[in-house]
């Protein structure tokens, strides 16, 4: 069985850089296959992997293999060319626990690190208490489109947002000295989100973001204002090609 689901840029023109997505909790593949097709629409290569397992009783190894996986992901997307830069992470869920976690380790190898790193709802340490698929839904998102991309793929665990995540793994993404330039996502709907630790969080570190969706919820990727939200990941890949600096600045606005 294929281990990733790929996404190409439109035919004849050059690949501008490689991202790496990394679903969450009882998401698959599929999850975001709308994501990926709009960001390789803006001829950049997308790679989709499974959602990660990482045992808090075993965190190092966990990440290890993680690690490994990644690696494998991103150097494996163009085995002749080399692998396109720039190189960006984006983990939603726990799969941004996973990328914060892992980066965070001192241990990681500088060849291994990506170019960047997207954090899309990074959960706090409450879990919900959705006792129907339904509620849910309501957790994750207000957009008919994602809710029924959800409801009719059958490898979606429902429940999942019941799953605590374990307080070692939220504590090493939080506390995570991540080097490289950093977007967090959150919805300023996400009832799971903790923005006072993700405030200090992207204080802490030295070249971060924190962008707040208004009226957006967990699946803050896949929500209602998806086509914003990948506005703002296209804008930190073209601002990567730009050594960080913005392209468009605003020098008079009325809005």
């Amino acid at each position: 069985m294929t281990e990733y689901t790929d996404y190409y840029g439109p035919e004849g023109l050059r690949t501008r850089g490689t991202i790496i997505v990394v679903p969450g909790r009882g998401e698959t593949r599929a999850t975001y296959a709308r994501f990926g097709k709009r960001l390789a629409a803006d001829a950049y290569r997308i790679r989709v992997i499974d959602a990660p397992y990482l045992d808090s009783d075993d965190l190092t190894g966990s990440l290890t293999r993680f690690g490994d996986r990644l690696a494998d992901a991103v150097e494996s997307t163009a085995p002749e060319d080399g692998v396109v830069r720039p190189v960006v992470l984006v983990g939603a869920d726990t799969g941004a626990v996973a990328v914060a976690a892992l980066l965070g380790r001192e241990e990681t190898p500088v060849a291994r690190r990506p170019d960047a790193v997207v954090l899309a709802g990074l959960p706090g340490h409450t879990a919900t208490t959705a006792d129907t698929w339904d509620h849910e839904l309501d957790v994750r998102t207000s957009c008919p489109a994602h809710r029924g991309t959800l409801t009719n793929d059958s490898q979606v665990r429902r429940g999942s947002l019941n799953d605590a995540v374990p307080d070692v793994l939220l504590t090493a993404a939080y506390d995570s000295e991540i080097a490289v330039p950093v977007l967090i996502l959150i919805g300023d709907a996400d009832p799971l989100a903790d923005r006072d630790a993700l405030g200090r969080t992207a204080k802490s570190l030295p070249r971060a973001r924190l962008s707040v969706v208004r009226g957006a919820h967990h699946d803050v990727l896949n929500d209602l204002q998806h086509r914003s939200v990948a506005a703002e990941v296209v804008t930190l890949l073209e601002a990567l090609r730009n050594e960080l600096v913005p392209l468009i600045a605003v020098e008079s606005s009325a809005w």
